[in-house]
């Protein structure tokens, strides 16, 4: 009589995270900022069709890294639930926090019962109003949720650009500050990015109730030729990094026949 194969659940879910953090960490990275006027989110990304950063509902955004497919599923999904909701209560009651506890319930669930996790990390951001402060959720592989603060970054090289990004960080800065700071800590010391090689959208006040906003080539150009802004003190809260064994990735998925960007 043969003994049953038997793998200890601490086993499980850690080559469950291993396999989920090497999916992400081969993903180009992505950082979301608060700024003078709205929400600033900013992806390598040189796709002009495939889009890691959209718009969920009023004043909400959703961005995701990892597997294109997958994070894309989530974000349909987060339409239809805003939709819903929105439509059978009213506008008001679609909120960023809801969404992401939704996100993460379902991520939790996949990667507790499921034989292979979702290669994602994704960011619900909702722009302010009404006294309310800019809300940014970022949604580890596993459903752990994250309210960061002032700036989150997602992908498999997160805690080295967030500590680049973190060292130019300044309080009320303008958008072109903003970029240009983004810009910077995602291409890092070694490398050089174009307008092209960047998707850059933005949840803008001056934009009234449909806040969301994409920023062409042309303009992200016009933005970065301005001068160069001063380092700042700010720091972000503490954050779930997802890998930096693969170090920073050079394209943004780990299918590349699902359609990811930037291949």
């Amino acid at each position: 009589m043969t003994m049953p194969f038997y793998v200890a659940p601490e086993q499980v879910m850690k080559d469950r995270a291993e396999y989920a953090q090497k999916g992400i960490a081969r993903g180009r990275s992505l950082v979301a900022t608060v700024y003078d006027g709205g929400i600033l989110l900013v992806a390598e990304n040189p796709s002009r069709s495939l889009h890691k950063i959209s718009e969920i509902y009023d004043r909400i955004a959703f961005a995701g890294v990892g597997k294109y497919n997958e994070f894309d599923q989530l974000r349909v999904a987060g339409v239809r639930h805003a939709d819903t909701k929105g439509f059978a209560f009213s506008r008001e009651d679609v909120d960023a926090r809801s969404l992401a506890n939704l996100y993460a319930q379902f991520l939790g669930n996949v990667f507790t019962h499921e034989m292979k996790p979702l290669e994602v990390e994704i960011l619900v951001a909702e722009l302010g109003w009404d006294s309310r402060p800019d809300q940014l959720y970022h949604i580890a592989y596993e459903g752990t949720i994250t309210d960061e603060d002032r700036f989150a970054v997602l992908g498999g090289d997160a805690e080295t650009i967030a500590e680049r990004f973190g060292a130019a960080f300044s309080e009320g800065w303008d958008l072109g500050a903003a970029l240009r700071a983004a810009m910077s800590a995602l291409a890092g010391p070694e490398r050089t990015l174009q307008p092209d090689d960047l998707e850059v959208a933005v949840l803008a006040r001056s934009n009234g109730r449909r806040a969301f906003r994409r920023i062409a080539a042309a303009e992200i150009a016009r933005l970065l030729e301005q001068p160069a802004p001063a380092a700042g003190t700010g720091r972000s809260r503490a954050r779930r990094s997802p890998a930096s064994a693969a170090g920073s990735a050079d394209g943004p998925d780990t299918d590349p026949p699902a359609g990811e960007p930037g291949d």
